[in-house]
């Protein structure tokens, strides 16, 4: 069994292989003129807009030279389909995901889909690529779904390549520009004025009868009767996880039908084309599945009664003028989990949530017979969606696609709302220093003047989608999914890039085939005006970045990074390959930030020689001081719309306490505040009541010197017993700090917390902190334990006065008693905690920001005036909302 599991590997590893090979190869060729390739719902028929563009381009005698490529899921299954077409020399099919498919895609020169191409689609020079999407949403989509913008990973980067969109009226265009984010990145052509699939509603005699011949060869016999068709949508939260029950729908049809007189109505089922194949599979379902094969739209053009819930289907139907219904059975849990445009009162159609109710609404609206009573809101939804539906949408788009009539009604080009643009890389998203940084950024960005992306690796991690989850919501999103699309010469050569760097050449000014694809995979036509690598570990990512077009491209350095490169763990420098990558591309990058002014001098030092002096410079980091506040103290009213009398989360009766709360608050909130509750009982039992707690947080790994603080605290603790250490974090010397800590017999009161998701609850409830590093960045722990009121000791590292200025908190030797000597002052009260002004820090911080990476400060005189020199980062001796401490 085992040996055929890895037969059965190797073999989808190979035909993969031969995939990318043959892919890669139909890149490199001339494009095939004159050829269009369509695609529908990832091949699940001849269906939608697609379909609408074909049918007419067909009709029409001046392209009769086009040649016509349809992708079909499954050629075996459209047998009769294909052989509909058989005689027609330019028509012609290939299966998805098959070599011939991309092969096909790479070469065609127009693209047509109303969905989304794979993620190993990369849009050619001259190829011209019409994205049409399937409808006017009525439920929510892309960053209007709560925590939907991971989601929209492969749809948004189809928009980005995609030459056309095309948008039936103006809701689809806010679709595009809003929900989707297109707006200011987009560079190609919104076309508006119809839809072509609606032109279909008008089927011909020829259209009407080759779709009752397929009903019938389905076993679905159409006569005289009148048709009501249910036509439900998918009711999945993301394209990538589809769910329905097709079982369900069934029993409704078949309950509808029990209430209508069958002499003279017939009720049909056309299901989403995502769950088409889940539905037609199941027994009795038959006589009422209308096949995926026939045209939404043509079975529209021969339906009287449309029924739907949240489908963007009814919207097509306004054009026919006919009576649509809404039948909603879970309507609460939708609207809860997924949301829609259009509460039941706006929608141009009576609703109901029982078959009975629905039936009910039919007979009082006279939908059974002959002049069924439309309500004012079916015609202004009409006029709203389908005011231009008048049969030409379709020719329309042809004239601006295919004969380049651009100056016409209804063309737009211009999507720019005046914002500058920043392309930012975040780096892996795992929560470290870096990760906290950016976050911490793109909530401190003034997102009124700038245009955010985000750009990083999509990882299904729970620790990466939860930092993920907490980016600005105002960013877009764009996480990098897939990979290279080059064969095996190319996957060698990008891969050889990585081990020995970039040459000495001009990287950014020379073509490179390569990497100039991965960028337009990755970003389509979008342009940025400012590019940053925040992360600046990674070359990988640097050779992308650098081959996109801006003002100026910007790399982060957190740290001593020619340290870094030679730090060893284990006997092995970790670091030492990729870093020597990213040094290589330090001659491209226009600007290189050090994280505070002290670290600049140590990397414009040890760096020199790989870029110009002048490139170096440096931006502290900005912080969040309502974040660390709020997750540090677990006040209930951060959890509640209006403020109640506080608990106290360190009483005996908290359970009773959180039994009164949740008689007011989201369950789930007080159930957050009670696992924290049991997380800070764990750290700070009740026998530790009366010890003081001295904490860290951060990596367990050499540069942070946590041996050095074990070894002063036992000097501490040996002759202050009433004292305990609290390490927070996780790293490769968990191990070895924790057998320092029992040989000098201090195990007991050293307690090693691993990572938190929250160390902002237990640095509050310690006494003071300590840092004990070599070297750092910036350490932005410092800051947040001040933001947290809390006295710090600290060793003199080099950057340490970028968040220790003068007069505040306690700077020691780096020596074991010299450390031991700064936590002792603070036992004999000599440490204070000092004020910080964290708005007047974030301030400075952000304006530092915007001028490394080539904008305008907000303030021109704060910095344009001291170019290069130091500014105090907002120290004050006034009390601000980040200065109350700990409560």
């Amino acid at each position: 069994m085992e040996f055929g599991n890895q037969t059965k590997k190797f073999a989808e590893r190979a035909r993969k292989a031969v995939r990318a090979e043959i892919h890669s190869a139909a890149m490199n060729q001339p494009l095939r003129r004159g050829t269009v390739l369509y695609e529908s719902f990832s091949g699940n028929g001849m269906l939608c807009n697609p379909e609408a563009l074909f049918h007419r381009l067909l009709e029409l005698p001046e392209y009769a030279a086009l040649t016509h490529i349809w992708v079909l899921a499954d050629i075996d299954s459209h047998a009769a389909l294909i052989d509909r077409y058989r005689r027609l020399g330019n028509v012609k099919f290939v299966e998805y995901q098959s070599a011939a498919y991309f092969a096909a895609l790479a070469s065609s020169e127009y693209l047509v889909n109303n969905a989304t191409f794979p993620w190993q689609f990369v849009k050619r020079e001259g190829q011209k690529y019409i994205n049409t999407w399937h409808g006017t949403p009525l439920k929510t989509m892309g960053y209007d779904v709560d925590g939907g913008g991971p989601d929209t990973r492969n749809i948004v980067r189809n928009f980005l390549q995609a030459d056309y969109l095309v948008a039936a009226n103006e809701a689809m265009v806010d679709m595009y520009l809003r929900a989707y984010k297109m707006g200011n990145i987009y560079r190609g052509t919104i076309v508006t004025g119809g839809y072509p699939r609606i032109d279909r509603q008008r089927p011909d005699e020829a259209s009407r009868q080759q779709a009752r011949a397929d009903l019938s060869a389905s076993g679905v016999n159409l006569d005289d009767r009148r048709v009501i068709l249910i036509a439900p949508t998918w009711k999945g939260a993301s394209f990538y996880s589809p769910a329905n029950d097709a079982g369900q729908l069934l029993d409704q049809v078949r309950e509808l039908e029990s209430r209508l007189d069958t002499t003279k109505f017939r009720v049909l089922l056309k299901v989403h084309q995502v769950v088409y194949r889940a539905a037609r599979d199941l027994p009795g379902i038959d006589d009422y599945l209308v096949p995926n094969g026939i045209p939404t739209n043509v079975m529209l053009g021969l339906t009287d009664v449309l029924v739907t819930d949240y489908s963007s289907i009814y919207v097509d139907f306004l054009a026919t003028g006919r009576p649509v219904y809404f039948f909603a059975p879970d309507a609460d849990g939708y609207e809860r989990d997924r949301g829609s445009y259009t509460a039941p009162e706006g929608l141009p159609g009576p609703s109901a949530t029982t078959i009975a109710g629905l039936a009910e609404n039919m007979e009082a609206t006279g939908a059974f017979g002959d002049r069924p009573i439309l309500s004012a809101a079916y015609e202004t939804a009409r006029q709203r969606f389908c005011g231009e539906d008048d049969g030409a949408a379709t020719d329309r788009l042809i004239d601006v696609v295919f004969r380049g009539n651009t100056d016409r009604p209804g063309v737009r080009t211009e999507h720019s709302d005046g914002r500058e643009s920043i392309l930012i890389y975040l780096g892996g998203m795992a929560s470290n220093g870096i990760t906290t940084s950016v976050l911490n950024l793109l909530d401190n960005i003034d997102h009124d003047r700038f245009d955010v992306t985000a750009f990083y690796s999509y990882s299904r991690q729970a620790d990466k989608m939860a930092n993920a989850a907490a980016i600005n919501p105002h960013v877009r999103l764009l996480p990098r999914q897939g990979g290279h699309t080059t064969g095996f010469l190319g996957r060698r050569r990008y891969r050889g890039m990585l081990e020995r760097g970039l040459g000495d050449g001009d990287y950014r000014g020379t073509p490179d085939t390569v990497w100039d694809r991965e960028w337009h995979r990755c970003f389509g036509d979008a342009a940025f005006d400012y590019i940053v690598d925040f992360s600046g570990y990674g070359p990988f990512w640097d050779f992308i970045l650098l081959r996109g077009s801006a003002k100026q491209h910007t790399i982060w350095l957190h740290n001593d990074l020619a340290a870094d490169a030679e730090r060893e763990v284990g006997g092995t420098k970790s670091l030492k390959k990729h870093l020597t990558g990213v040094f290589s591309t330090y001659k491209d990058f226009d600007r290189l930030v050090s994280v505070s002014p002290e670290l600049n001098l140590v990397n414009r030092e040890h760096l020199a020689g790989l870029a110009e002096p002048e490139k170096f410079t440096a931006a502290v980091n900005t912080c969040n001081a309502d974040k660390v506040l709020r997750m540090g103290r677990l006040d209930p009213r951060d959890y509640a719309p209006s403020a109640v009398e506080p608990v106290d989360i360190t009483a005996p009766n908290l359970h009773e306490a959180l039994v009164e709360l949740s008689r007011t608050y989201d369950p789930q909130d007080i159930g957050r505040l009670a696992q924290r509750q049991a997380t800070l009982r764990q750290y700070f039992p009740a026998d530790s009541a009366h010890a003081t707690t001295f904490v860290t947080v951060g990596r367990l790994s050499p540069e942070k010197n946590h041996a050095r603080m074990i070894r002063a605290f036992a000097l501490v603790h040996a002759e202050r017993p009433d004292t305990r250490l609290m390490i927070i974090g996780s790293g490769p010397l968990n191990r070895d700090l924790g057998a320092l800590a029992e040989s000098l017999g201090v195990g007991h009161a050293v307690v090693f917390t691993g990572q938190q998701r929250n160390p902002y609850m237990l640095m509050h409830e310690a006494d003071c902190f300590v840092m004990s590093s070599d070297y750092e960045g910036q350490p932005m722990v410092i800051l947040e334990a001040r933001i947290l009121g809390l006295p710090v000791v600290s060793t003199a590292f080099g950057s340490v006065h970028s968040a220790l200025p003068d007069g505040t908190g306690h700077i020691t030797g780096s020596s074991d008693a010299e450390l031991a000597a700064g936590m002792v002052a603070y036992l004999d009260g000599e440490v204070p905690a000092g004020p910080f002004d964290a708005e007047a820090y974030n301030r400075q911080a952000i304006e530092e920001f915007y001028v490394a990476i080539g904008a305008q400060p907000e303030n021109h005189d704060s910095l344009a005036s001291r170019p290069g020199s130091r500014i105090h980062h907002g120290w004050s001796d006034a009390p601000t909302t980040a200065t109350a401490g700990r409560a």
